[in-house]
């Protein structure tokens, strides 16, 4: 949002302050300005001069020798403009002025260009007259200006005054930064009224007068809207007998401080109040309106339509639009129709301001591929109440310049009419609430700076309808402590009978991080969207159901086109970033979403399920993965031990070197070596690790109850057990083994040891485990410990296991 400092003072006439001091003084107070840049930082000593004679340079054909009126004097300057002649007002540059300036390749001369009077082909010269590009603007925002040589002004330009001032450089652009909420603040008058609030100085909004002639509107235009969820307001007025002409120099000035290109009166009056009222409006010509009839309608699906930039678009149903009795006009909030534009044999012209769905243009902005200055401005939500006061001040601006004959009255189709809140004004709450000690005079004079009433009998804070973001009573003790001045706040602690902490679900996701960190892990961040190329990378099935993903409607780019639905990519990635930069021995975390529609196409918002995702390379194994889930399982209280299932169904996986992680019967993961194919595709020449822990499982069942047991009081008694297992039996089943038969005097056991080899027979291994026993009450005996070992044997003979000679 941009506004010109002079327009914003014509509506506030005492504001007399520095740019800088504005710029302080409105971000202090809420209207965050994000910059300011003087027209005419770099333009000075320019005034405006009067050729009075011209004759031919002595030992140059191109050039000419001037004298000119410069007001207080006459100087001699030499040109070789083509375009000057004797009685000309032309601007002019004196000895020791400067000029916006530009290098070869375009830029601008930081400080501008310096005149100095000096000799062209020996001819003395005391200055330079210029063109409006030497002014730092252009033929666009000057459409009176010759493009191919000297600036030649009007005849009542006045001789020796300032060039700069006449042709409204003199002013200052002020650049702010504007929350969508504060809707009012995206016009010149909204931004006036919070000038003059912060300034403490009278806001005077231009007077809007009564229009028209005897004519009755209804006679010319008839206005059905079929949707009134999304256009709650429609006005419309007529306006005969145009008479398209250039707008005033003030109007033309004002709107190119603004960045808009100055066309003709009826276009820039639209602009104009789209600027000063934040309404925008839109004009159709009255000969193209089929039946002389306005159905505001939803499009068909699939309807085409070629809107004024001359492009065809699709349309579907959720897209509003302008239609005539026939035919559509406009895409409602975004652009007009080729088939409706004004043109310079415009007669009677229908003048639209609307309000509309802001959500909906957004969304259809985006559809259609085309956003606007209007869609800008209608997507914040605009105030319907505005929409009338926006077309009374264009039809008094057609008047005032004499652009045509407003017809009486106006068509109004407002179908539930929207007030502001009332809000309940409680002054002890918000010094408590602020740390202050404001009276409530003081409170209710901030309030009537920016038109908030007060209702004394029900102790209410009135909003108007503009001001969308004052709903509840932390809004208005807001506008007092920005009134009051942030800085003025004195630092208190806050009063609180409760302290927050964390949910349940980040307290189980704090405890992953720390686990992470703990065994070296760092974290990383990746993206949600990827390419549809990850599923071949990743080598996942074509019928998979990991494929079906959600579809970006509008990507960046192929390589962000779906929501992920598998965590891998975004790691191996990471890890191969590092691999290709020579780190060695990486180890990277991530906490991050997969996203799993519940039905393609997508209808309804997918399942967002969080992943906790491990990944390594260079030091440490399978074993060394399994260990971190395990440790990050018992930290969450999930106590049991885990059981893996070799035989998983993970394609990106290394197939004798994955599994998948069950608990209670329940899959809550998987862990292995990636594919050495998969890691290749990445460009990782050594063995990657992954692990993939399923959160909303693990938050399921964790638990952060803790029961403390004492140190035992009895001693332990351990045994070694040395077995020659088959290999098709995994250490889980023995460890299954161990928990049923053991009993509760098994406390713990480890394996300690894995052999394969010669002293080893065929189609079998060597598994040696440490079983701790111990009892709470008692000494164990070895008749207790000999019972329990015998259980043992018993289930490992069945299962074909031998004791190790």
């Amino acid at each position: 949002m941009v506004t010109s400092l002079k327009w914003i003072k014509a509506y506030v006439p005492d504001l007399d302050v520095e740019p800088q001091e504005y710029m302080d003084a409105m971000t202090l107070s809420g209207s965050k300005v994000e910059g300011y840049k003087r027209m005419d930082e770099d333009l000075e000593r320019i005034v405006i001069g009067q050729v009075l004679s011209i004759e031919k340079h002595p030992d140059a054909d191109k050039l000419v020798v001037c004298q000119v009126n410069v007001g207080e004097e006459t100087v001699q300057i030499v040109t070789g403009a083509p375009n000057v002649s004797e009685g000309a007002k032309v601007i002019v540059v004196l000895d020791g002025g400067r000029v916006a300036g530009t290098h070869a390749d375009g830029k601008t001369v930081p400080g501008g260009v310096k005149i100095k009077a000096g000799k062209l082909r020996g001819v003395p010269s005391y200055g330079m007259m210029c063109s409006i590009e030497e002014l730092g603007s252009s033929t666009d925002m000057y459409p009176d200006a010759d493009p191919d040589g000297l600036y030649i002004l009007p005849e009542d330009a006045p001789v020796g005054e300032s060039a700069v001032a006449y042709l409204g450089l003199d002013d200052v652009v002020v650049e702010y930064e504007i929350t969508s909420n504060r809707v009012d603040c995206f016009s010149v008058l909204g931004i006036a009224r919070e000038a003059a609030a912060t300034f403490g100085k009278a806001f005077i909004p231009p007077v809007v007068t009564e229009t028209g002639n005897d004519e009755d509107v209804n006679d010319y235009i008839k206005v059905t809207v079929e949707d009134p969820e999304l256009c709650p307001r429609y006005t419309a007025r007529v306006v005969k007998n145009i008479k398209l002409a250039p707008s005033p120099a003030w109007m033309q000035r004002r709107l190119a401080a603004h960045g808009i290109r100055p066309i003709n009166n009826i276009v820039d009056i639209t602009n104009y109040v789209m600027e000063e009222y934040g309404q925008p409006m839109h004009a159709y010509d009255m000969d193209t309106i089929a039946g002389h009839e306005i159905r505001v309608r939803r499009a068909a699906r699939g309807e085409k339509f070629v809107t004024l930039d001359g492009q065809e678009r699709t349309l579907d149903d959720s897209v509003l639009m302008i239609c005539d009795g026939e035919k559509p006009v406009g895409l409602a909030g975004i652009m007009g129709g080729e088939n409706s534009m004004i043109t310079d044999h415009v007669h009677t012209m229908l003048f639209e301001a609307a309000c509309f769905d802001g959500t909906n243009i957004r969304l259809s902005s985006k559809k259609v591929g085309l956003r606007t200055d209007a869609s800008s401005k209608f997507e914040k939500g605009l105030d319907p109440n505005n929409a009338m006061a926006a077309m009374n001040r264009a039809c008094q601006l057609v008047e005032e310049l004499g652009a045509g004959e407003v017809v009486g009255g106006a068509v109004d189709v407002y179908s539930r009419p929207m007030e502001g809140h009332r809000i309940p004004f409680d002054p002890d709450w918000i010094n408590r609430l602020l740390g202050t000690d404001i009276d409530e005079e003081t409170m209710l004079g901030y309030f009537k700076k920016i038109d908030l009433d007060f209702d004394p009998e029900t102790r209410e804070v009135a909003a108007p309808s503009w001001r969308q973001d004052l709903i509840r009573d932390a809004d208005i003790a807001e506008e007092v402590a920005r009134f009051y001045g942030y800085d003025n706040i004195p630092t208190t602690l806050p009063h609180a009978s409760t302290t927050g902490k964390l949910s349940y679900k980040l307290r189980i996701e704090e405890v992953a991080r720390e686990v992470a960190q703990f065994c070296g892990f760092s974290q990383a961040m990746t993206y949600s969207f990827e390419s549809p190329k990850v599923y071949d990378k990743l080598r996942i099935p074509a019928d998979s159901s990991l494929r079906r993903a959600v579809v970006i409607s509008n990507p960046l780019g192929e390589d962000f086109s779906i929501m992920r639905t598998v965590s891998l990519n975004g790691m191996l990635t990471s890890l191969a970033t590092n691999y290709n930069r020579r780190n060695k021995d990486v180890r990277l975390y991530e906490l991050g979403n997969i996203y799993l529609p519940k039905q393609i196409p997508v209808t309804e918002l997918p399942e967002e399920r969080m992943q906790f995702t491990l990944g390594f390379y260079g030091e440490g194994d399978f074993f060394t993965m399994k260990g971190v889930v395990e440790e990050f399982l018992t930290a969450v209280g999930m106590e049991k031990k885990p059981s893996y299932e070799p035989e998983a169904d993970l394609p990106f996986m290394h197939p004798g070197r994955k599994a998948n992680v069950i608990y209670d019967g329940q899959l809550i993961g998987y862990l292995g070596e990636i594919h050495p194919t998969v890691a290749a595709d990445y460009g990782i020449k050594e063995r990657v690790y992954i692990a993939v822990i399923d959160m909303p499982e693990i938050v399921a069942r964790a638990t952060f109850d803790r029961k403390y047991e004492g140190i035992a009081r009895f001693p332990a008694v351990s045994r070694d057990l040395s077995m020659v297992v088959p290999k098709q039996i995994l250490a889980g089943e023995i460890e299954a083994v161990f928990e049923q038969r053991g009993g509760k005097m098994l406390e713990s056991y480890e394996l300690f040891d894995i052999y394969e080899g010669e002293q080893i027979k065929e189609g079998f291994k060597s598994l040696a485990y440490k079983l701790t026993f111990r009892l709470k009450d008692r000494t164990l005996e070895e008749n207790d410990i000999t019972s329990v070992m015998k259980k043992i044997m018993n289930g490992l003979d069945q299962m074909g296991i031998e004791l190790r000679q």
